[in-house]
């Protein structure tokens, strides 16, 4: 019975002691470390996510870029920090999209290592055109593209990014011969499709917007599952290919043994902040689209975005070790 009573005050005492973390979480200034570079579209929309919880917490939010090798290095330095919650990793799709599959032999499980938070946004991608081209719709252009002997070359910066894979899905979808060619960015993307030198370009809406108001380029789609609250004349790719939908988005993550307390709380000041008006302002001059989930429902969503672009990824490399 001693014993009994012992072990009983213990696990008492252990709980009161994590309420009371939880509770008074955070104390102290605390990271996340994301693997954009200073000044790009994730890391604008980290830095106001950390500016928000900055604000609700108390405590200094500091954003640590660690850009280079896909998101290797970030995701490495994140998965050996401190399980204490105050140093939180923000993974981008290409983190789990592709990373993985170019990267076999990563120093890190992306499954073990981490636990999801939650999503913070999406940036969904646009599909659009040269003026030059004379379609007006997604399905003007389909019917065009497969009335072209050959096919269409379409622009996309970043060789594996989300506007390449876009791409490459839409090709999946439909079965449209369409060819990747890659940019710079998507300053080289945006000049080559409007000099007609290349008829087609997936990029991201807040990269391209300037673009589109200044008649460089024709928006046609949103690959969103609807409509853009914003956008509400641009339509989804979806209204034309049933299912369609990618975007990059960013997730809030934590190291494996962060205590589940800490993640629900973070969680809940997340949705806080993400209702925010002035973060949903903010968002849109990115093209991000909040998008706050469970923990749970984060888990998910990562699962089936690897179902969806693992096969795609994996083409991709076949295809570019396969080349003569």
């Amino acid at each position: 019975m001693k014993l009994a009573t012992f072990v009983l005050s213990l696990a008492l005492t252990v709980s009161t002691a994590v309420a009371q973390q939880t509770a008074s979480y955070p104390t102290k200034p605390v990271s996340i470390i994301i693997g954009a570079a200073i000044g790009n579209s994730p890391d604008v929309a980290t830095r106001v996510v950390a500016d928000a919880l900055t604000q609700l917490w108390g405590q200094q939010v500091v954003v640590f870029n660690r850009p280079g090798a896909g998101g290797l290095i970030a995701g490495q330095a994140a998965a050996v920090s401190e399980k204490d919650g105050y140093t939180l990793y923000m993974a981008q799709a290409s983190t789990y999209t592709v990373l993985p599959i170019t990267q076999p032999k990563l120093p890190f499980d992306l499954d073990k290592d981490f636990v999801p938070i939650s999503l913070i946004g999406e940036q969904p991608i646009a599909i659009s055109v040269s003026p030059s081209l004379g379609v007006n719709s997604l399905r003007e252009l389909m019917d065009r593209v497969r009335a072209t002997p050959g096919g269409m070359l379409f622009a996309a910066s970043n060789r594996g990014g989300q506007s390449h894979l876009t791409g490459e899905l839409l090709k999946a979808k439909t079965g449209l011969a369409l060819t990747f060619v890659h940019a710079s960015g998507a300053s080289t993307s945006i000049n080559d499709v409007s000099t007609g030198r290349i008829p087609i370009m997936f990029e991201g809406i807040a990269a391209i917007n300037g673009a589109v108001q200044g008649g460089m380029l024709k928006a046609l789609a949103i690959a969103a599952p609807k409509r853009l609250p914003n956008l509400p004349e641009l339509p989804a790719v979806a209204e034309t290919v049933p299912g369609f939908e990618s975007k990059g988005w960013q997730a809030l993550m934590a190291p494996a043994g962060v205590p589940d307390s800490i993640i629900e709380k973070i969680n809940a000041d997340l949705r806080t902040v993400l209702s925010q008006p002035d973060v949903i302002k903010k968002f849109e001059t990115l093209g991000t689209y909040p998008h706050p989930m469970s923990p749970r429902e984060t888990s998910a969503f990562l699962r089936a975005e690897r179902d969806l672009w693992w096969p795609i990824v994996r083409k991709i490399e076949s295809e570019e070790h396969n080349k003569p």
